[in-house]
């Protein structure tokens, strides 16, 4: 079977430095400074060494560099080259920016070129054209909402699709539940025990009032993917009417039993804010703030500001949610708790709250995480208990 494979190089840059996106010259240039480095080629090549070990009935067409055919080769598989050199899109960064953004690339994905590493939504599209030209039956894409909003003007349902998450966003439903499942899954339909399509939708928001605390997504179509409910995520849904009165219960109950010299790191959400209110404290919607005593003493922390918070705390608490309809609790809009902060804090300092609504909806009645450790995922797997209501908790399962 013909994959094609297209990479967004700079997918999910903002998430760890806290912008919540990577959409736009400007951000990424912003994120490049605050240390941020590209992860979606790492994530890339998890995929594919889990494709190769499940089939060798796949042939790899890809992209030229940063956007497919370095992955191909870190992972160790021939892949045809059949979309051309993508467009640099240096416009606002200076050529020491671009320079230090290379060097810290190379570190963080262990490539040996870096060339490219920064793409534009046209170098998707036009990749995207030229593998569905070239046959391929089915195309790997590793971003976000962004990038799968890319695939579907370019391709729309002419060709079956396949997402391999690595974007701060990812509300829509064309993706995998990981990387390393992308990979199975590929390798399932390359090997014909997963024929049958389905219909996903093609979710995204703006990130401009995304970074103002406002989350404002719209359907923007629909992409056809492998029908394997075992190995895809649902949409992100929204909340209902009752989910509001089982918040506040939460809210109350949380704030109330919060301990004294104690750090809390509190989580993106409304409902992690629901508890942020009943403190009296103003809070980041959509970031993690830091709870001392029940006074704020950071707000919409990055991964660097977390990591040395825990230097400098020796008692921690996490609080965080579930994402309704995927049962994401890392590794979706959240990627400021990255592995080396889940790492120091430890899997018995995680509190996880939830509308019991919410949870109860999860199609597959369990949580997930994709941290891109597979180490810290397997720490954070098996039974969690999480507060669904006042002083009233249910037991499940998570896992990557």
């Amino acid at each position: 079977m013909k994959i094609g494979l297209i990479i967004n190089p700079i997918a999910g840059i903002g998430g760890k430095v806290g912008l919540r996106g990577s959409d736009g010259p400007e951000i990424v240039a912003k994120a490049q400074a605050l240390g941020a480095v590209p992860e979606s080629n790492a994530k890339t090549v998890l995929a594919l060494q889990a494709l190769s070990q499940n089939t060798d009935q796949a042939e790899i067409y890809t992209c030229a560099g940063a956007m497919g055919e370095l992955a191909c080769k870190k992972a160790g598989l021939k892949c045809k080259v059949v979309a051309g050199k993508q467009a640099k899109a240096k416009e606002n960064m200076s050529a020491a920016k671009i320079a230090t953004a290379k060097a810290a690339a190379k570190t963080a994905t262990g490539l040996a070129d870096t060339e490219g590493l920064t793409t534009t939504p046209a170098d998707t599209t036009a990749a995207a054209q030229a593998l569905c030209q070239a046959g391929v039956e089915l195309l790997l894409f590793a971003g976000g909402d962004g990038t799968a909003r890319n695939i579907l003007d370019a391709v729309g349902e002419k060709v079956t699709v396949l997402g391999i998450p690595a974007g701060c966003k990812i509300h829509s439903g064309v993706y995998a539940l990981n990387p390393r499942d992308a990979g199975e899954l590929a390798a399932k339909v390359a090997s014909g025990s997963v024929a049958a399509t389905k219909e996903a939708e093609v979710m995204d928001i703006d990130e401009d009032l995304f970074r103002k605390n406002i989350v404002q997504a719209r359907l923007y179509g629909y992409l056809r993917i492998p029908d394997d409910a075992q190995l895809t995520q649902c949409s992100k849904s929204a909340g209902n009417a009752g989910e509001a009165e089982e918040v506040d219960a939460i809210a109350e109950y949380v704030a109330e039993s919060m301990a004294p010299d104690v750090l809390y790191i509190v989580g993106t959400g409304s409902t992690t804010a629901a508890v942020m209110k009943e403190l009296g404290l103003p809070f980041t919607l959509l970031g993690v703030d830091l709870v001392y005593n029940k006074k704020l003493v950071a707000a919409d922390c990055t991964e660097q500001q977390i990591l040395a918070a825990l230097e400098k705390y020796s008692r921690v608490k996490l609080l965080v949610t579930v994402i309704g309809g995927q049962g994401y609790v890392f590794g979706r809009g959240n990627q400021q708790l990255s592995a080396a902060v889940l790492k120091k804090i430890g899997r018995d300092n995680i509190i996880i709250i939830a509308a019991k609504s919410k949870v109860m909806a999860l199609p597959a009645r369990r949580l997930y995480v994709d941290t891109g450790d597979a180490e810290v995922n397997k720490l954070l797997s098996g039974y969690v208990r999480i507060i669904v209501g006042y002083k009233y908790e249910l037991v499940m399962p998570i896992g990557d």
